[in-house]
């Protein structure tokens, strides 16, 4: 199965943006990547906690999008090997 070249650069093309932004959503979000002072400071406020608690559906959102980005690349231009 195979969609059309144009159709299917551009999807490839949008879900790597969209990956990209689902990364960076769920960067912000992990305490693991900003350290221990930026995270410290971070948590102090009401708003990043409000924000952090939906890190959860930025991990699904990024997956589906790394997921999406596969599969239209795969079914656009094939194996390349």
């Amino acid at each position: 199965m195979s969609i059309g070249i144009e159709l299917g650069s551009k999807l490839t093309f949008l879900l790597a943006i969209t990956n990209a932004i689902g990364l960076g959503l769920v960067a912000s979000t992990c305490r693991c990547v900003m350290g221990k002072k930026l995270t410290a400071f971070l948590w102090s406020r009401k708003w990043y906690r409000k924000y952090y608690n939906v890190h959860c559906y930025f991990w699904y959102f990024l997956l589906l999008s790394v997921s999406l980005h596969l599969v239209f690349g795969l079914l656009t231009f094939g194996i390349p090997f």
